[in-house]
């Protein structure tokens, strides 16, 4: 079970995220604080575009999948269906990423035998999924610069995150929103905005299993996450279809007990996923990137125990025979890797 700590701030992120989704007292009083963000964030964006601090080409061009509001969005089911696409279209690419939670005292790659703790969840999920070189450090530069040493035949980058690290030249800019948007328009800390709605880029993705209708933004495309078969955590080879979790349970049997667990930036994405697939589970909201130090299931009474995979990756010493993986692939709309194809064919490698 999750301590006192953990558990107060989970419900302290919890109600601030609600807070943030409309213009409530607590917004308007920090209000101020976000004038000064909103300078401060400004200046370094402004410095950059003037020239008067330096942008750094790698060596090859550069796709930053990002977003400018707090939290998760789903950007790292985006940048491996991104990589697929790229690959499918004649490209050799490679990923970077800050490796979030991971003490990476310089650029690191990730092998698909790491331990989380030790390159982030992300970063190990992007590899096991992809097969493609993976590099992490809180200096994105310095990890591309390393990846691209490494990997001569790697001719584009795709930088998990990092739409804020402006010091990566890049070439093509996605940003990735869910059904929050951009929540009640304020700048941090009163609302959960980096930088504003009308931050210039390249395409947006919206990612909301809850409505189909797109904001009237430029080169807007909704993000369509797509369940497969479940897997079992202790033995990957033994698949699942989610129907089969069902709770009516087969005929002349006590219903299921399943539970659906996510430490992802937005768990109910994870849930809606499941009840869109025919599933009424009992739920279990943990906070982005939970390091599963403690054991969150040791007195949930369940059959099954349903899992992202990011979760998955945190998971494997464990021999919890309920615990079954639920994978999600991306599809991409076809214009938006031709938008993103076109910007890599208008600049050659460095």
């Amino acid at each position: 079970m999750s301590g006192p700590v953990s558990d107060f701030k989970a419900r302290a992120e919890a109600g601030l995220a609600r807070e943030w989704q409309q213009r409530g007292a607590l917004a308007w009083a920090l209000a101020p604080l976000s004038v000064v963000f909103a300078a401060v964030s400004g200046a370094r964006r402004a410095a950059y575009a003037a020239g008067w601090l330096k942008a750094v080409r790698v060596g090859a061009p550069v796709v930053v999948v990002g977003n400018v509001t707090v939290g998760g969005t789903g950007k790292t089911p985006t940048v491996i269906a991104l990589v697929e696409a790229l690959r499918a279209a004649g490209y050799t690419p490679g990923v970077v990423s800050r490796g979030y939670g991971a003490k990476v005292p310089r650029p690191t790659p990730v092998t698909a035998s790491l331990s989380a703790r030790a390159c982030g969840d992300e970063p190990l999920l992007i590899a096991r999924r992809t097969g493609v070189p993976v590099w992490v450090s809180p200096d994105r530069v310095a990890a591309a610069q390393a990846l691209c040493a490494a990997h001569r035949d790697v001719d584009v980058i795709v930088s998990d995150d990092g739409l804020q690290h402006y010091r990566l030249a890049r070439d093509a800019e996605l940003v990735v929103f869910d059904h929050r948007l951009g929540g009640n328009g304020f700048l941090l800390p009163a609302g959960p905005l980096r930088e504003p709605l009308s931050r210039r880029r390249d395409a947006t993705l919206v990612n909301n299993p809850f409505e189909r209708t797109l904001p009237d933004w430029p080169n807007t495309f909704a993000l369509k996450l797509e369940p497969g078969e479940a897997w079992h955590l202790a033995n990957p080879a033994l698949r699942r279809p989610l129907a089969q979790f069902a709770a009516q349970g087969a005929p002349g049997q006590p219903p299921q007990r399943v539970v659906a667990a996510a430490g992802i930036g937005s768990p109910e994405r994870f849930f809606a996923t499941l009840r869109a697939a025919g599933l009424a589970p009992q739920t279990l909201a943990l906070p982005d990137h939970y390091d599963y130090a403690a054991n969150p299931f040791s007195e949930v009474v369940a059959d099954a125990i349903l899992v992202t995979e990011k979760d998955a990756v945190k998971l494997g010493a464990w021999n919890d025979a309920r615990i079954w993986v639920v994978p999600v692939e991306a599809a991409l709309d076809h214009r938006l890797i031709t938008l993103v194809v076109e910007k890599l064919r208008g600049r050659s490698s460095a």
